[in-house]
């Protein structure tokens, strides 16, 4: 050890304290269970995607999603470049190196020497030296560097909600174009079957009877179902092509899947009274805490400003006026220039960094609390809809079975002349509208598993990358 690396070591050893406030989680502004009332129950484990979603074609579209989504890319590239900048603030915590070597040759004119010729003068160097290097005796660098990881990890945390929507975006789309092929399929059953009432009723009119006017209706009715049909296929084309952005490449063939399968979306129960402190695990909440964490460094940072900053510059090497003595004895050289700075007056410059880190603190304890608030809401939401939901489908269900009664009863006694055919135009019509409306209750069934899913944060399997980043970035945490 010489007389230049012993100021390095103390640098690095006094540079440990930090002026940050010690940072307290901010309470939670939502009651303590979500859903149905009760204690706090035990928190619920979630499948990954891949559990939650058994259809082999609709893992495809998300597997094909998440390599080729542009929006997740970009999440993906947000990360990169917010590691590359904490990365950039912890090498500030340690001093910069370099090896220089330079060397200069001067003329001098007669008229400008002492001894009245003109002279050649030279002048070689190599050193190794230390360029400004901070002694963070206040921990202002520490700061910076805390409040750049913490805004890694939040920048973490939104890729990884935005690798939980697109999953849960996509997943809805395919439901959404699911449904529609099957709304597509009833409007379809429903043209066929009028094209044959319009074929019984002008049978019945050729044969007298029937009325022209019954005839007309059915022609009406006709007509009807077959708008109803290009307009469910209008909806399908745009199912697809919403689809096929989402994942980000073209289609492959679908089959067509039956949406009262069990199997399409599968959810565990979630108990009742679920502790609302399963929340904290959304990505969206502990990207606001991350956020928070990143501001209350700053505070550190800003009170470090009133305090003197000490750099150290040195270095040490040889020099000689010759190329070829550089490395003789008596060639060394050396130089250490150590300088302080004191704030004295800056116009409350010093001040006003302060209060606005304060301030963002203030404003990121709000965000956070509003992310809680927004996730009780969301869940509580998904919650209360889940039973009432499928208690609709039942409903729903025992309506298509008895207004498909009411419809072979209506063209029975049209059959026999017992009634108008008005009465068969309106239990058709009744029928078309409680099968379009199943299969609008099925969807929101289905979408409901997708967002509960997507409110309680997604599953594990999705994330153990990011949770593995996570230990990973601690690593570097700072300590003390």
């Amino acid at each position: 050890m010489n007389r230049y690396t012993l100021p390095l070591l103390a640098a690095l050893a006094l540079g440990g304290c930090s002026l940050a406030p010690d940072y307290r989680q901010p309470a939670s502004p939502v009651p303590a269970t979500v859903g149905d009332s009760g204690a706090p129950g035990d928190g619920v484990m979630l499948p990954g995607w891949r559990a939650l979603f058994p259809d082999p074609q609709l893992r495809q579209l998300i597997n094909t999603a998440l390599d080729n989504n542009r929006d997740l890319r970009l999440a993906m590239l947000d990360v990169a470049e917010a590691r590359a900048r904490y990365r950039i603030e912890g090498a500030a915590l340690l001093p910069s190196i370099s090896a220089n070597a330079e060397g200069a040759r001067q003329r001098l004119p007669a008229d400008l020497n002492q001894t009245g010729a003109s002279t050649v003068q030279s002048q070689y160097g190599v050193n190794v030296g230390v360029a400004s290097y901070e002694l963070d005796l206040f921990g202002r660098v520490r700061s910076l560097k805390q409040s750049a990881l913490q805004s890694y990890l939040a920048t973490e945390e939104a890729r990884r909600s935005a690798r939980i929507t697109l999953v849960s975006e996509v997943a809805n789309a395919w439901l959404t174009l699911m449904a529609d092929r099957e709304s597509l399929r009833i409007s379809q059953e429903t043209l066929s079957a009028q094209q044959q009432s319009v074929d019984l009723v002008r049978g019945r009119v050729d044969l007298g009877l029937g009325s022209e006017l019954d005839l007309r209706q059915a022609e009406a009715a006709l007509e009807t179902a077959r708008a109803n049909q290009a307009r469910f296929q209008r909806r399908v084309d745009a199912d697809r092509n919403a689809l096929a952005v989402l994942v980000g490449a073209p289609l492959p063939a679908l089959a067509g899947e039956d949406l009262d399968d069990p199997t399409v979306a599968v959810l565990p129960e979630v108990p009742a009274g679920l502790s609302s402190s399963v929340l904290r695990q959304r990505p969206d909440i502990l990207r606001a805490e991350h956020a928070l964490r990143a501001a209350n460094a700053n505070i550190g940072a800003a009170r470090a400003a009133f305090f003197p900053r000490i750099s150290l510059t040195g270095s040490a090497g040889t020099a000689s006026a010759e190329l070829s003595g550089l490395f003789e004895g008596g060639s060394k050289a050396w130089s250490f220039s150590p300088s302080v700075s004191l704030p004295i007056f800056s116009g409350g410059r010093n001040r006003a960094n302060l209060d606005v880190a304060e301030v963002r603190r203030d404003q990121n304890v709000a965000r956070y609390e509003q992310a809680i608030q927004t996730a009780f809401q969301e869940v509580a939401d998904a919650l209360a809809a889940r039973n009432s939901l499928s208690q609709e489908e039942q409903a729903q269900s025992a309506l298509v079975t008895a207004t498909e009664r009411s419809l072979a009863l209506a063209e029975a006694r049209y059959r026999e002349g017992a009634d108008d055919y008005l009465a068969v135009l309106d239990a058709r019509r009744n029928l078309l509208d409680a099968r379009q409306q199943r299969v609008a209750v099925t969807l929101n069934k289905l979408t409901n598993r997708v967002t509960l899913y997507r409110a309680l944060g997604g599953g594990e399997q999705a994330d153990q990358a990011t949770l593995v980043g996570h230990a990973t970035a601690n690593q570097d945490a700072p300590r003390g």
